[in-house]
């Protein structure tokens, strides 16, 4: 499965991390940023909860399903264009499979106020006190790839190092798990993880699992204003976009239509 193989990968990338930075190193690193840190410790979530629909807007380079994304408009004038429409931003770090990087989250942080999310595959601690160390704001935990201590043991690391969290399900099975750990914002990706696939009715079929109270987002395939309107009619709290906006010559001007529809 392409699941299996960006994990696997990823525990080679951390080898490569660890031998650069070593974890204890990591972990001051991480305590320094988090005493110098004075933004809201909860700005991920805040911004996702307000009255209307909310946007992460993402940055990616690459993808298993779509291979390179074709970007019309350099990092620097995307930044500009998020911080001008969108609620947070997604950065991808993954690098074997999404091509990407954590300087590039670096960039986002130093060009926005916006929160940042650090959109990676989540398997080992290193990570979370790295994403602290980068600047990001909120980290993502897949339900898919981690077993319930591991989600358990990683919502609470995060929270201690003042991090949100959007964890990510796929279906029944995975919200029920989801839920043991009382997360306050709940993604269902309409991409199946295992095949790539799509269905953008995912996120409608799963809505009655989901808990009053509970942030919703609809994750993948957000192509069009048809399906804005249906996410928007079956209930979602706010929508993670990559493809469309990161192939959009003006995706400030797109996030804030897709807003009022």
């Amino acid at each position: 499965m392409i699941l299996d193989e960006i994990v696997k990968d990823k525990r080679v990338r951390l080898k490569e991390h660890k031998a650069r930075i070593p974890e204890a190193e990591m972990r001051k690193l991480s305590d320094e940023a988090l005493k110098k840190n004075d933004r809201p410790s909860d700005l991920f979530y805040e911004n996702l909860k307000r009255p209307g629909i909310s946007i992460i807007g993402e940055f990616k380079k690459a993808s298993p399903s779509l291979g390179k994304i074709d970007s019309k408009i350099d990092l620097d004038e995307r930044i500009v264009q998020y911080d001008a429409s969108v609620d947070a931003i997604s950065c991808l770090t993954e690098e074997d499979h999404f091509n990407g990087n954590t300087e590039y989250l670096k960039t986002i942080r130093a060009g926005t106020s916006l929160p940042i999310l650090r959109k990676d595959f989540m398997i080992e601690e290193y990570q979370f006190y790295e994403a602290r160390a980068i600047g990001a704001d909120a980290v993502l935990l897949i339900t898919a790839i981690l077993d319930d201590g591991m989600m358990k043991d990683f919502y609470q690391l995060a929270r201690e190092l003042k991090l949100g969290v959007l964890v990510e399900t796929h279906d029944e099975h995975e919200i029920e798990r989801a839920l043991k750990i009382d997360p306050r914002i709940i993604g269902v990706n309409n991409r199946n993880l295992k095949d790539f696939s799509i269905d953008i009715k995912n996120t409608g079929r799963l809505k009655r699992y989901i808990p009053d109270g509970k942030v919703y987002i609809a994750e993948s395939g957000i192509m069009n204003d048809d399906d804005v309107k249906y996410l928007k009619e079956v209930g979602v709290d706010g929508f993670l976009i990559g493809r469309a906006l990161m192939e959009n010559e003006d995706p400030e001007a797109l996030a804030k239509r897709w807003k009022s529809l």
